[in-house]
């Protein structure tokens, strides 16, 4: 365990300290907004549209009122001038006026925050929806590679934070607007404001925009840290581990490696964030001093006689308000360089490609197959490893043929029947179907015609008749398919016993949800295997979870399921076994000997040890 513990701490340390990245870097990530804005734009072009043109009203409200401000305060002035002919109707037109602005403007915020709010949910809602999408065209060697899972993990994480860079984005474009309305007025009085102002509020900006690349490559270099995180905690308090975490005692290990972990994360971000705060203040200080300079200078200027009260208070108040809106345009621009360098992850999964994609051409898939599958020479190396899981295969697997594959485990049974239905191409050699390389068919229509139960079957939380219907998704409101399925999987004895029968959420994740046995869950996925009604049917140990009687019931039917199909059958059981027409010996990945149950025990090789060492222990 410590051994453990050291790997995992110094590839945190590792991790955490990756390079910062260029400035010619953050700047280049901005090249992902306009990709993300046509996003946006797609999800509701029409409260895109609203949000646009609200935010334009809004963004001449500020420099209105103040205008309006100016006049009402030197009106003031004037009517103090003169007490005993007071004229007040245009003062209280302005103050109407004002008054009006400022309920526009009170709407125009919840308007505008209305339709930011949900604008952003769909957003949030198409962006999962477009990263299923694309997580399903991909291959299944790409879900086991770890480097792929951090891409996923991160371009996970974007398609609910990204809404905050929406209302970011769309909050800038506003501002900048009221910012330019707002510099008319001074640079009309004294253009050297401006660079004043630009002046104190640069360095708060570059200081900003450091310490959020620094938090990004934080961020960013734990995120398979992060990944074991959410690991830790979901196995130290999760039903599917419970028992094992109490019997094994494994509580306190697991909450020792979370508490390592965290706390090497949360002491990393203590010391930018402190680093942060510091710089913060400082900038903060010379933003205010070259505010009050300028301010200085307006009232300087007003009690010359060279401006009245209400050029005071307007350029004053533009003042203010423009070192605001440049302070939060500039801090926010690095928010939104920072969102756009995570909103690379996003757009870098999506660039994603499988290796197993749809053959504009593709040949037309048998119906029936009539010859077989043939493999030729096949080797499979799983992605980034050494040794070959499958070498030098060379058998065939006739039309109607019952095939069972034997051999210990990490013999490379299961890998075999990935690659017959594609989940996997060759490494090298081909696997003919009918005479025609596999790649010429189109992989989807391939395994529409191929049926698999794993023996790490899902056990989908979802109701009864749900999870047998997954067999054959496009007939799920196919009632008596998915009850004579039941029946015939033995699975309609287990729902018969559920309080809503079909419509039972089964597993225990959700309210009211009944769990199951193991031997139950098996009989729900065989369920599945009839509801396929494929061509070419592959049961990877299918009675492991059953009891001696159930599985005799079971295979009973097996004859039924296969009867007119190709099938490959995965099992330790040599009961089971010899039920196939031809049994297929696989050791470390390679061909041992072909042959039926007599013809292989007749000719006692690698078959006839194991089948003697099994049934030795039922002796």
């Amino acid at each position: 365990m410590a051994f453990f513990s050291d790997l995992f701490s110094n590839r945190a340390k590792r991790n955490s300290e990756k390079p910062p990245l260029s400035l010619k870097e953050r700047f280049s990530a901005l090249k992902n907004l306009p990709g993300f804005l046509k996003l946006i734009w797609h999800t509701s072009p029409r409260m895109a549209f609203a949000n646009i043109m609200l935010r334009i009203i809004r963004a001449a409200i500020p420099l209105a009122t103040l205008y309006i401000g100016k006049l009402i305060i030197d009106e003031v002035v004037q009517l103090a001038k003169t007490p005993e002919n007071l004229e007040l109707n245009y003062l209280f037109m302005l103050i109407g006026l004002e008054f009006g602005l400022a309920i526009i403007s009170d709407l125009l915020n919840r308007a505008t925050a209305l339709l930011d709010s949900l604008l952003g949910d769909l957003f949030a809602n198409q962006s999962s929806i477009n990263l299923m999408e694309h997580a399903a065209t991909l291959d299944l060697d790409q879900f086991e590679d770890a480097a792929f899972y951090d891409k996923l993990e991160r371009a996970r994480r974007q398609t609910l934070s990204r809404t905050i860079l929406m209302t970011q984005v769309l909050g800038q474009a506003q501002d900048i607007i009221t910012m330019l309305f707002l510099s008319v007025g001074l640079i009309a009085f004294n253009p050297w404001l401006i660079l004043l102002l630009v002046v104190a509020v640069i360095p708060a900006f570059l200081g900003e925009s450091h310490f959020n690349e620094r938090s990004y490559s934080l961020v960013h270099g734990w995120t398979p840290e992060r990944r074991e995180l959410d690991y830790l905690r979901m196995t130290g308090a999760s039903d599917d581990t419970a028992k094992e975490v109490k019997i094994f005692g494994l509580s306190g290990f697991l909450t020792d490696r979370f508490r390592q972990l965290s706390d090497q994360f949360y002491q990393a971000n203590k010391k930018l964030v402190l680093k942060r705060a510091a710089w913060g203040s400082l900038f903060a200080a010379l933003g205010s001093a070259g505010y009050y300079g300028a301010y200085l200078y307006i009232i300087y200027k007003t009690v010359t006689g060279t401006l009245s009260l209400g050029d005071l208070t307007f350029l004053s108040g533009s003042f203010m308000r423009l070192r605001g809106l440049l302070e939060s345009i500039l801090n926010r621009f690095s928010s939104i360089a920072e969102g756009a360098l995570y909103l690379q992850d996003f757009f870098e999964f999506f660039q994603l490609q499988p290796r197993i994609k749809p053959n504009p051409q593709a040949r037309p898939f048998p119906k029936p197959i009539r010859q077989g599958f043939i493999f030729e020479n096949v080797g499979f190396k799983y992605r980034n490893a050494e040794k070959w899981a499958i070498r030098n295969l060379n058998f065939t697997l006739k039309a109607g043929e019952k095939l069972a594959l034997v051999g210990e485990n990490g013999a490379g049974k299961t890998t075999l029947v990935k690659l017959l239905s594609r989940l996997y191409d060759p490494t090298e050699g081909r696997i003919l179907l009918d005479g025609y390389d596999l790649r010429e068919y189109d992989p989807v229509e391939l395994r529409k015609e191929i049926g698999v139960i794993f023996q790490d079957f899902v056990r989908f939380q979802l109701s009864a008749g749900s999870n047998i219907a997954v067999g054959r998704i496009e007939e799920k409101e196919n009632q008596p398919r998915i009850e004579t399925s039941a029946e015939l999987s033995l699975a309609d004895s287990v729902i018969k016993k559920l309080p809503e029968g079909y419509n039972q959420i089964i597993g225990r994740r959700f309210a009211k949800g009944v769990d199951l046995s193991g031997g139950e869950w098996q009989k729900i996925a065989l369920g599945r295997a009839y509801m396929r009604d494929a061509q070419l049917l592959i049961l990877d140990e299918p009675t492991a979870a059953l009891d001696a009687r159930a599985e005799h019931e079971v295979f009973q039917r097996f004859a039924e399921l296969t009867k007119g199909k190709t099938a490959v059958l995965i099992s330790h059981r040599f009961s089971t076994v010899r039920m196939a027409d031809r049994i297929l010996v696989i050791e470390n990945g390679q061909f041992v000997e072909i042959g039926s149950h007599e013809e292989l025990l007749q000719k006692g090789g690698r078959y006839a040890e194991l089948f003697h060492l099994q049934a030795a222990g039922y002796r």
